[in-house]
């Protein structure tokens, strides 16, 4: 079952005040050098289809947009490329990969193992504060405004509670694997997302979710996250 959303009469006071923008950075915090900088915002573009699949990348652009140099954009670009967010060609230089629907198939057999694991080893394994902060994830979600919230917003949200998840499952090696297959299942929403008609109880889901993981019930968390994963792959294949 999801969990809709809030949508609040405008007259009255908003925990809007809550839902903050959530930036490239805001899912890195620890990002310290230019070339990591630069690696989350333009991963950030490529996520939300600010740059589109097959758009060629110009390493002067970019830079001088992030304003920082040449060498930590083109830095950035070779950990995209391992990421499969980019392809670099010789002689005609570095593009945002293309999608198709095969992609959605093969990340998604992933997703559906790997999702339900790490929400068990979050429920099993996260520390008090880890906890705490799951909690009030879900607390700060269930109340969004959705009118007030756009759907590229929405989805940075999907992405900011999915990495909240993987660091408390406390295993970095499973928490590297996910984040790149998420980024790329979360490329594929978004380009369907004038299509879809529910993605705000897409995100809501994910309030029973966290509050199973924060309470230790680690079948229920798995239970959540493999049906979040399998909703996901119907709400894309039924607007195909």
């Amino acid at each position: 079952m999801s969990i809709p959303l809030k949508r609040q009469d405008p007259r009255t006071p908003s925990s809007y005040h809550l839902a903050v923008t959530v930036t490239a950075l805001d899912l890195d915090s620890s990002a310290a050098s230019l070339a990591d900088k630069a690696y989350l915002a333009i991963r950030d573009q490529l996520i939300m289809l600010d740059i589109r699949p097959g758009d060629p990348i110009d390493d002067d652009e970019r830079a001088k947009a992030l304003g920082v140099g040449r060498t930590p954009v083109r830095e950035a670009l070779k950990r995209l490329e391992g990421d499969r967010l980019v392809v670099s060609y010789p002689r005609r230089g570095t593009f945002a990969t293309g999608m198709d629907i095969s992609d959605l198939a093969h990340i998604s057999e992933i997703r559906v193992q790997l999702e339900p694991l790490a929400a068990r080893r979050a429920a099993e394994r996260a520390v008090r504060a880890a906890q705490v902060e799951l909690e009030e994830l879900a607390a700060r979600i269930q109340e969004f405004d959705v009118s007030r919230l756009d759907r590229t917003e929405l989805m940075r949200w999907d992405l900011a509670v999915h990495r909240a998840i993987y660091r408390a499952a406390g295993n970095p090696h499973l928490e590297d694997v996910l984040i790149r297959y998420d980024n790329l299942a979360t490329r594929i929403f978004c380009l369907f997302l004038d299509r879809l008609p529910t993605v705000d109880e897409h995100v809501g889901e994910h309030v029973e979710l966290l509050r199973a993981i924060a309470a230790g019930d680690a079948d229920r968390a798995d239970d959540l996250a493999r049906e979040h994963v399998l909703g996901f792959d119907r709400a894309i294949r039924a607007v195909i």
